[in-house]
C-alpha cells in the first residue's frame, strides 16, 4: 500500500489499523532543540478522542501518546520522531457480520477489489482512527509554528449554519461546547439536532472553518505545489471529507472582478481579503481562511441492503459505537493537517534561503 506519508521535509508516516494492537507513525524534519510540551500534544489528542460527549462514538479509548524517540529533555533532537497509541478498547466481534459483506459509501468493496484482502474490522487501515496519529503529528507542527494561530470550529451541521465570520466570533469559545461552535446559541441548536438525528439511528454531515493568522508572507510555490493546492490535499486526504474552499471559494463566482480584486494598503496588506490570504498559491501575510465540507457519516444502526462478495443482495444493519456526526471530533484534526502543511513550506522556505 502506497501513500503513508504526507510532507516533503517536515514529514509523517502513519502506520496501524483500527482494531490492530496499535497505531502511530514517524514525524521526520522536525529541527532540533524545539522545546515540547507532551500535556500540550496530549491535549489536542483528547479533543479527537472517542468518548469525549454524549454526541460521539462511545468508544472508550485512552488516546496516550507515547514518544520512542526524537525528544530528549523536553526538545526535538533532530531525528525522526517516533511514536504509538494503544488500541486498548477494540471489539472486533462488532464487526463479524460484515465479513463477507460490503457496507454503502465505505472503502470495503474497493479494498477487496484492489488489495485482494481487506481487514474488515472497523475498516482496518481506512478507519478514521487512523487520523490520530496526525493529531500528532499536528501538535509537533504547532509547537514548532509557534508564532501562527491555527485555529478551527464547527460552522455547520445539516442545514443548521454559523452565519457570523471568523472575525465576528469568540475563536476562545470552540472548545467550550461539545459540537466545537464558538457560538453559544447556534452551538446548541446543532447539538440538539445531532441528538434527534442519533436517536432515529441515522447521521448527519458538516462544515469545519479554518483560519490561520500571522502568516508570513512568501509560504507556498506558484506552480504545482501551490499553498492552497497543498491545503487543499490535506483536507481531502481526511476520512468523510468531500469539499474544500478556501477564501471566498465558490461564492465568488457570483462577484464581479472589480468587486472581487483586493486592492493594496502602503504596508503591502490589502482592504479585503477575498484571496483567502493566497495569490498565485503563495501567502500574502493576510488571514488564510477555508471550509471543509463532512459528508454523514457512512455507518447507520438502522437496517440497510447491501451485495456480498458474491453479488448476491443481503440485507445489514450497523452495530457497534459510531459518530452520529464527524465534525465535532474533526476539528482537532484539521488544525493538525493545516499545521503539518505550513510546517513543510516553513522549511522549504528555509531550505531556499540557506
Amino acid at each position: 500500500m502506497a501513500g503513508n506519508s504526507f510532507g516533503t521535509l517536515f514529514k509523517l508516516t502513519t502506520f496501524g489499523e483500527s482494531h490492530g494492537e496499535a497505531i502511530g507513525g514517524i514525524l521526520e524534519g522536525c529541527p532540533p532543540g524545539v522545546e515540547i510540551d507532551l500535556e500540550a500534544v496530549q491535549r489536542e489528542m483528547d479533543r479527537r478522542k472517542p468518548g469525549q460527549s454524549a454526541i460521539v462514538t462511545q468508544r472508550k479509548e485512552a488516546d496516550e501518546v507515547r514518544f520512542l524517540s526524537g525528544i530528549f529533555e523536553g526538545k526535538t533532537t533532530g531525528t525522526p520522531i517516533g511514536f504509538v497509541i494503544e488500541n486498548s478498547n477494540q471489539k472486533s466481534r462488532d464487526y463479524d457480520h460484515i465479513k463477507d459483506s460490503y457496507r454503502p459509501s465505505h472503502a470495503d468493496y474497493v479494498y477487496d477489489q484492489k488489495y485482494g484482502f481487506r481487514d474488515y474490522r472497523g475498516g482496518g487501515r481506512s478507519s478514521a482512527r487512523e487520523t490520530a496519529c496526525r493529531v500528532v503529528g499536528g501538535a509537533i507542527a504547532k509547537q514548532f509554528l509557534k508564532e501562527l494561530k491555527i485555529n478551527a470550529f464547527v460552522s455547520q451541521v445539516g442545514s443548521i449554519t454559523l452565519t457570523k465570520s471568523y472575525q465576528e466570533i469568540d475563536l476562545s469559545l470552540i472548545d467550550s461546547n461539545p459540537v466545537r461552535c464558538p457560538d453559544p446559541e447556534t452551538a446548541v441548536a446543532m447539538e440538539d439536532h445531532i441528538r434527534e438525528v442519533r436517536k432515529a439511528g441515522d447521521t448527519i454531515g458538516g462544515v469545519i472553518s479554518g483560519v490561520i493568522q500571522q502568516v508570513p508572507v512568501g509560504l507556498g510555490e506558484p506552480v504545482f505545489d501551490k499553498l492552497h493546492a497543498q491545503l487543499g490535499k490535506a483536507m481531502l486526504s481526511i476520512n468523510a471529507v468531500k469539499g474544500f474552499e478556501y477564501g471566498s471559494g465558490f461564492d465568488g463566482v457570483t462577484m464581479k472582478g472589480s468587486e472581487h480584486n483586493d486592492a493594496f494598503n502602503p504596508d503591502g496588506s490589502t482592504k479585503t481579503n477575498h484571496s483567502g490570504g493566497v495569490q498565485g498559491g503563495i501567502s500574502n501575510g493576510m488571514d488564510i481562511y477555508f471550509r471543509v465540507a463532512f459528508k454523514p457519516v457512512a455507518t447507520l444502526i438502522q437496517p440497510y441492503e447491501t451485495i456480498d462478495k458474491k453479488g448476491n443482495k443481503v440485507q445489514a444493519q450497523g452495530k457497534g459505537r459510531h459518530d452520529p456526526c464527524v465534525v465535532p471530533r474533526a476539528v482537532p484534526i484539521v488544525e493538525a493537517m493545516a499545521a503539518l502543511v505550513l510546517a513543510d513550506f516553513v522549511l522549504l522556505n528555509r531550505s531556499l534561503k540557506a
